[in-house]
């Protein structure tokens, strides 16, 4: 069954959509702006209560990678191409399961979701005043990754260490972050004709700016 987009884009007319690159501040925004106007919040990774339960490997085999892995360090050490072409396969593979999950919450409230949702799709099921992208410098996506307690972070860095030659393993996982972080994924986000928020390197607490900028753009103030 094919539902076509201008459908979709109606069902979903009651969420909005933040976008972007890692360490650019999108975890911190949604909770934020979901506190603030009492929006339902969809955190990172929200689809996979159902996709963990209903993705199979021949119909969402990038999302069913790490189902059927034995060891975490077979993670970490992956070709640093293999990871970036995951990585975006997952959010490509993501969408459907989202998208079906926006829609069941949002019929009688606004929903506020971290997407990995492609671009080309998000143009295609939502407007410009619904979705906003946030940028970080490419050096923060990659050396900061790991910063911060995200337990999934956390948890990958402990896998790490724990890695024979841990710091060759730390260097090749960088290597992948900094691919999914390249300057032509970065400039894909740019230059994609949405609402765009570049986050500032400068040790400033930005975030009720930020938060103030996005709100303003999605009319909710």
């Amino acid at each position: 069954m094919k539902i076509e987009n201008n459908v979709l884009k109606h069902y979903l007319k009651n969420v909005y959509f933040i976008t972007g690159t890692a360490y650019a501040g999108k975890s911190t925004a949604v909770k934020m702006l979901a506190e603030r106007y009492g929006m339902h919040l969809c955190g990172e990774n929200y689809h996979m209560a159902v996709s963990d339960r209903v993705a199979t490997p021949h119909t969402h085999p990038d999302l069913c990678y790490n189902k059927n892995l034995t060891d975490w360090k077979d993670f970490v050490t992956r070709p640093p191409e293999e990871y970036e072409r995951w990585m975006y396969a997952v959010g490509r593979e993501a969408a459907e399961f989202e998208v079906a999950e926006l829609i069941s919450l949002s019929q009688d409230k606004k929903v506020i979701a971290d997407t990995n949702i492609p671009l080309d799709i998000l143009k295609e099921i939502s407007d410009y005043n619904r979705v906003a992208v946030m940028l970080s410098p490419r050096s923060m996506s990659v050396e900061r990754f790991f910063d911060r307690d995200d337990p999934d972070k956390q948890f990958l860095l402990s896998v790490i260490d724990g890695c024979e030659n841990s710091e060759a393993v730390m260097e090749n996982y960088r290597k992948g972050l900094a691919l999914i972080n390249s300057k032509e994924h970065y400039d894909e986000y740019a230059n994609s004709g949405f609402f765009t928020v570049v986050r500032e390197d400068n040790g400033i607490d930005t975030r009720e700016k930020v938060c103030d900028i996005i709100a303003k753009h999605f009319g909710l103030m």
